[in-house]
């Protein structure tokens, strides 16, 4: 088409004896200026987390201490069970992802619910993507019995993202349904302590607030 569109136009001067008007030049336009939230082109990828690739031994000799405003808890690692669930839990603590956040749920008598990252007050782009990132299901066999640490989980298969919730009672029709990956080594009176605090419905009236995590080897 196009050889036969240039055969055209110089069939046209021929005929005529005339030489074509030389073409304009195109006006140039200024430049469009990028928007100051344009989406990248591409998705950064994940950042590297420090129990990236660490081996179910490892986590499973690890314990997550949180610092709150009512007084310390330590957990244990079941990484056998839950593998993954205890490797993002690992990679949370160990990147202070969950300092400053606050337990934003309570159900009397039955959980509270930790790790919603937006309650964070050292909020940055790089904790909102992390907020995001999704692991995979892995329910199993441990019982969610009083001092079991669970993972949230919305309805959606493969949702789980950073949110954990503490048993403070009974919770066996969660059994099989969802990740039981730690268990309460030491502050059971402190999971009790918050889980008895005035609640409006099941938001806390004034939510505790985790001010360190950290990660280290469980003492024997």
């Amino acid at each position: 088409c196009v050889s036969a569109l240039m055969l055209t136009c110089l069939v046209s001067v021929c005929a005529f004896g005339q030489t074509a008007p030389a073409p304009q030049k195109a006006k140039e336009l200024p430049p469009v200026p990028k928007k100051s939230n344009e989406r990248p082109a591409e998705t950064p990828a994940n950042a590297a987390e420090p129990f990236d690739g660490a081996s179910i031994e490892k986590m499973a000799a690890q314990c997550v201490t949180l610092e709150t405003e009512a007084g310390v808890i330590e957990i244990e690692m079941l990484a056998e069970s839950a593998p993954e669930t205890v490797r993002n839990f690992l990679n949370l603590a160990a990147t202070k992802a969950f300092d400053t956040t606050v337990f934003s749920r309570v159900v009397k008598d039955f959980v509270i619910q930790g790790g919603a990252l937006y309650t964070s007050q050292n909020q940055t782009n790089a904790l909102a993507l992390r907020s995001r990132r999704t692991i995979p299901d892995e329910p199993n066999a441990v019982k969610h019995e009083r001092g079991i640490v669970s993972m949230a989980r919305p309805e959606t298969p493969n949702g789980a993202t950073t949110n954990f919730f503490i048993l403070v009672g009974d919770g066996s029709h969660l059994d099989g349904k969802f990740a039981a990956f730690g268990r309460i080594r030491r502050g059971i009176e402190i999971v009790d302590a918050i889980n008895k605090a005035p609640t409006e419905g099941d938001k806390p009236k004034e939510p505790v607030r985790i001010t360190r995590a950290t990660v280290t080897p469980c003492a024997k």
